[in-house]
């Protein structure tokens, strides 16, 4: 059971948390992490339909992790809600019974009619952005552009200066080994990505394209403060090597704030007693600071 979260102290915004699929370990991390913050007077926590099973996924739970997305997004969109938390899906389970979006970051985009939006997850000493995100490896280099580096570049330093950096170190990477290694293992960084450092230097802390096999290693040191990286797992692989249990996906760009634990379901888990609510933890805690308040 997911608790009331209980006495609250005054806060004029409303947050609404989501469990995910039930099936999964939504519930009880959503549970642990209410007994952990300070109660908010604004909280409000929308419990999956139905009864469900923890760790045996079903086309019912997956419906009513959907039909939870769908209520969040109607509490959004009329302004009941400034923001929300979501917890984890499976995105194969939805794609099952018809959900037709490759994540939750683009079902809030498009129910916002925000086409001008990014994927980026923070924790510890990095935040990364994607340029490009749900989509296979294969496609990647199509799909890049000059444009579009720019476009979550812009991102990215707005959503750093307005958690207090105000002149963001940002750094971009290569595609390819090396940045390309001249043009000798690929021409995208010359031909798009240095284009649009070029372009973005104009307007910020630009730099790059840095070498991904090190870039990583020098933003944890401290020389960056946000990464632009191009393509998913570039971004999420050194993220959750270093603050799994503490990192956090936001969507840029949104009219309202949209966070999420940077974990899956792991229904093999689910139900066991195993599972740390620090992700989602701080994925409230992020969210209220972006509406303005403490926690």
């Amino acid at each position: 059971m997911i608790p009331d979260p209980g006495p609250k102290s005054a806060f004029p915004k409303r947050l609404g948390l989501l469990a995910g699929d039930p099936a999964g370990v939504g519930p009880e991390i959503l549970a642990q992490a209410l007994r952990r913050i300070p109660s908010v007077e604004g909280i409000e926590v929308l419990p999956p339909a139905g009864t469900h099973q923890p760790g045996r996924p079903t086309r019912a739970s997956a419906q009513a992790a959907w039909d939870a997305l769908e209520e969040a997004a109607k509490r959004l969109q009329s302004g009941h809600w400034q923001g929300v938390v979501t917890g984890p899906v499976c995105k194969h389970h939805l794609k099952e019974i018809g959900f037709s979006f490759p994540g939750q970051t683009e079902f809030f985009a498009a129910r916002a009619g925000v086409s001008n939006m990014a994927m980026c997850l923070t924790g510890g000493a990095l935040t990364v952005a994607m340029v490009t995100a749900h989509i296979p490896l294969q496609q990647v280099s199509a799909r890049l552009s000059t444009a579009e580096i720019v476009r979550v570049g812009r991102l990215l330093k707005n959503f750093l200066v307005s958690t207090g950096v105000p002149s963001p170190r940002i750094a971009v990477a290569g595609l390819n080994p090396h940045a390309g290694e001249s043009g000798d293992l690929g021409n995208e960084e010359i031909q798009i990505i240095a284009p649009a450092v070029s372009q973005l230097s104009t307007e910020g802390h630009f730099t790059g394209p840095w070498s991904p096999d090190t870039l990583f290693h020098q933003a944890l040191e401290g020389h960056f403060d946000g990464v632009v990286c191009m393509y998913h797992d570039q971004g999420l692989i050194p993220l959750k090597m270093h603050a799994f249990h503490s990192g956090v996906n936001i969507t840029l760009g949104l009219p309202f704030v949209r966070t999420s634990p940077d974990h899956g379901t792991a229904f093999d888990l689910a139900g066991q007693g195993k599972a740390r609510p620090d992700s989602y933890l701080a994925a409230i805690r992020l969210a209220l600071r972006c509406l303005g308040a403490t926690s």
